[in-house]
């Protein structure tokens, strides 16, 4: 039985290193709510989006360039029956150069259609991807999520 992870890509015009420096600023693209750093090998980085999910990541390679791949080594969604979906899962993000333009293919592998969260987690990953994360490398403007404000 073939497991289907998801997946999107795209094509830009910017170089390899512009695509690969957006994807390392993750506040940029994905969550102003990041705790840690985000651009090197074995950093590890806390996602958190209001009391819906949090995760903790290690990056686990990180060739400039070309590849980025995250290890999701703590998860906690607050909408499924198993709080930990991605507990173990990998998230990759692959460059390369095709003709004159650069290529993004990512991939969460792990997140599959059995899982509950799959229908959220893959629109809300193909809203960061192919939203957020392409105005980034496009514009040099992402719509991360906003952190949240302190009441007082």
């Amino acid at each position: 039985m073939g497991k289907q992870s998801f997946g999107a890509h795209f094509t830009v015009d910017q170089s390899q290193d512009e695509v690969f420096k957006a994807i390392s600023n993750v506040r940029g693209w994905w969550s102003e709510e990041i705790e840690g750093r985000t651009d090197t090998l074995g950093s590890e980085f806390t996602y958190r989006y209001q009391d819906a999910h949090r995760c903790k990541v290690k990056i686990t390679e990180f060739v400039t360039g070309q590849k980025i791949l995250w290890l999701i080594l703590d998860n906690h969604l607050n909408f499924t029956r198993d709080k930990s979906e991605w507990k173990g899962t990998t998230v990759v993000f692959e460059i390369s150069k095709v003709g004159h333009k650069t290529k993004l293919r990512f991939t969460h592998k792990g997140l599959v259609p059995e899982y509950e969260c799959f229908d959220v987690c893959s629109n809300a990953w193909s809203s960061y991807i192919n939203g957020s994360l392409r105005g980034l490398i496009e514009s040099g403007k992402g719509h991360p999520n906003q952190k949240e404000k302190v009441k007082g």
